[in-house]
């Protein structure tokens, strides 16, 4: 299902904070602060030994941005880091290939469907073991499926992948048989953690509401994944991985796996240089820029399968029928012919140049154009342009016409009020995106208040139906319908956040779902996006890039996925942790056939051990007053206040 830069075999799931960290309220006094804590942390940071110095374990510390993880329990957590961490510690029935994102096995080996595609068998491998030793079977398997199946909550994040599955059964040890009602055009895409059955069994429907899945008692959470989450907690701020030696693909080539969230990616950053993180993503065009002239760093933007938008709550409701509203909504974010109107108030071009520093494309509808066959793009004559002019004859149109106090009344003459939007305290991003937006309603005599939450807080006031509109972003998977399906009726109070409803795009939903005929799925997918073109429950801002480092003097052979021009990190599974290899080890990488583009081992930073620890505080100084302060200030000139 789709991820908040959803997941991101993972869903379209909400999208990490990419940008912490409001560049408006940036000082130099904070820039003061900011290299008085580089000094502090400056000599363990230079001190700490590089896995080619010998250390007896291998850690690979990563740097992770913004929002945390919301539950380590696979049927709980929405946010796209807890995807990570699942990632790690289970494994899927099938997987995605680095190169396109395709199906490609994983616990199970093939997979076959017979000729009317209502039963599909799928051959699990043997000799898969828990991380505590016991055998994982075809049994889990049908386990965690029928537990979504007949569950409640665990439902919530996965049965868009068992809808129209009738039963799941497993005949014997290595076979799993799938009965469904009429085909599904999704299958064999299942990419649901498989938990083990002899500890979920022991987790009753009323207890999995609150069961953690986490740490206890010094010991890990079993799983069959190539890592042990031995360390960390929901909403933590550190997690800690040991790699599984037993691990059915064969060992990790790295010991521990850590993360590290960061508030903003200034102090992301300066940990990298200073050596206290070997990787950080989510970090700006600007940044990645000044990275890569920095002697042992590799930086780029990888292209991310995803969007961001501005959304408007449509209608929200206590039920997925709509029948028992609740919250707030001012009534002119319930009309789409208001909000298709401000789809002409969006400056685009501009919003790529300033807020995301030219590494992205303005975007359109939520199926970006990355999955060529299934993007829909608006012709000229229906695409939104930057055009005041006409958003006010639009609204004029509809009825929302300037009152004699200078703003904009409601069809019945009533006033509109303030609109409120939402940004997101830990997103740089989101913030000043909104605060665009802010301005370009002014222009249109429409009165407006940005406020601000934490990610986990706008949740909240999403889900209670608080708000107008937000600023956020999604992953979407290389088949978008679960993204689809997060705008259908059915899905107020599951996975929407604009309380959309729509019976003529829930048909069409639900055609494609079923279809086995691919090019009239692919333009039922289309009429969709144009549907919600029209009806604009969504503004899709952006189609962004996230910017990657890594200290490439201590580690190598990271691959991007899709390959070549994606990510190295937060992707369709888990490969890169996997196959990433410490410099010490000089054998060659071993990317599986067709990829390239593996990320080389660098010469050393002039800050590395090896550099005398005079020169050494001297260069890191240096570095970071360069770095640190060049990134500040050329973020800073992409404020609102800055904009041409």
């Amino acid at each position: 299902m789709g991820v908040r830069r959803a997941a991101r075999g993972r869903r379209a799931g909400r999208l990490s904070g990419r940008l912490a960290g409001h560049g408006r309220h940036r000082t130099a006094g904070t820039l003061a602060a900011a290299l008085g804590l580089f000094l502090l942390a400056l000599a363990p940071g230079l001190a700490a030994t590089s896995p080619a110095a010998g250390k007896t374990k291998v850690v690979f510390n990563v740097a992770i941005l913004g929002e945390g993880v919301d539950s380590l329990n696979p049927f709980l957590g929405f946010q796209a880091p807890s995807y990570e961490m699942w990632g790690l510690t289970y494994d899927y029935l099938v997987g995605y290939s680095m190169k396109d994102m395709s199906p490609e096995p994983d616990l199970a080996t093939t997979w076959k469907t017979s000729p009317d595609g209502k039963t599909w068998t799928f051959t699990v491998r043997s000799g898969v073991k828990f991380s505590d030793g016991v055998p994982l079977t075809a049994a889990d398997v049908a386990y965690t499926y029928n537990r979504i199946l007949h569950g409640t909550v665990e439902q919530s994040n996965w049965l868009s992948y068992l809808q129209g599955v009738t039963s799941v059964t497993a005949p014997d040890a290595t076979t799993v048989v799938m009965k469904l009602k009429k085909p599904v055009a999704t299958l064999p895409l299942l990419p649901i953690p498989i938990v083990p059955e002899h500890i979920w069994k022991n987790v009753s429907a009323s207890q999995i509401k609150s069961y953690a899945a986490a740490p206890t008692g010094g010991k890990p959470v079993v799983g069959s994944g190539p890592f042990r989450l031995v360390a960390g907690s929901a909403n933590a701020s550190t997690f800690k991985f040991e790699a599984n030696p037993d691990y059915w693909g064969g060992a990790p080539h790295i010991d521990e796996v850590n993360f590290q969230f960061y508030k903003n990616d200034d102090s992301a950053v300066q940990a990298l240089i200073r050596g206290e993180a070997d990787f950080v993503e989510g970090i700006t065009a600007l940044e990645v820029k000044s990275l890569q002239s920095k002697a042992g760093i590799t930086a780029h933007n990888g292209n991310s399968p995803g969007f961001d938008e501005i959304a408007f709550n449509t209608g929200s409701t206590s039920d997925s029928k709509g029948t028992q509203k609740i919250g707030n909504p001012n009534p002119a974010v319930l009309d789409p012919k208001f909000r298709h109107a401000l789809g002409y108030a969006l400056n685009l071009p501009q919003l790529i140049s300033k807020v995301y520093q030219g590494a992205g494309l303005p975007g359109t509808t939520i199926v970006p154009p990355t999955y060529t066959q299934w993007h829909w793009e608006p012709p000229a004559s229906q695409k939104f342009t930057f055009d005041l002019t006409k958003a006010g004859q639009l609204l004029d149109a509809a009825g929302y016409k300037v009152g004699s106090d200078g703003y904009r009344t409601l069809p019945d003459g009533k006033p509109i009020g303030t609109l409120r939007l939402a940004a997101r305290s830990d997103s740089t991003t989101s913030l000043n995106t909104m605060d665009y937006f802010h301005q370009w309603l002014s222009d249109l005599h429409i009165k407006s208040q940005v406020s601000t939450y934490s990610s986990s807080q706008l949740t909240n006031v999403i889900y209670k139906g608080d708000y107008d509109t937000f600023q956020w972003g999604w992953y979407v998977e290389p088949d978008p319908d679960s993204m689809l399906s997060y705008m259908t009726c059915g899905q107020r109070q599951g996975s929407s956040d604009s309380f959309y409803c729509n019976p003529q795009y829930d048909k069409l939903y639900n055609q494609q779902h079923t279809s086995t005929d691919k090019a009239t799925r692919i333009a039922d997918v289309k009429k969709m996006q144009e549907i919600l073109y029209r009806d604009s429950p969504y503004l899709v801002t952006a189609y962004s890039s996230i910017g990657e480092a890594v200290r490439s003097d201590r580690f190598h052979c990271l691959i991007s996925q899709p390959n070549p021009g994606g990510i190295w990190l937060e992707q369709y599974g888990v490969y890169n942790y996997e196959h990433v290899k410490p410099a010490s080890d000089t054998s060659a990488c071993d990317p599986a056939p067709g990829l390239t583009g593996a990320v080389k081992t660098t010469a050393a930073a002039s800050t590395s051990s090896k550099t005398g620890p005079f020169l050494i505080g001297l260069g890191a100084v240096v570095v970071v007053a360069l770095v640190g302060g060049g990134v500040v200030m050329m973020r800073r000139r992409t404020t609102v206040e800055d904009r041409e």
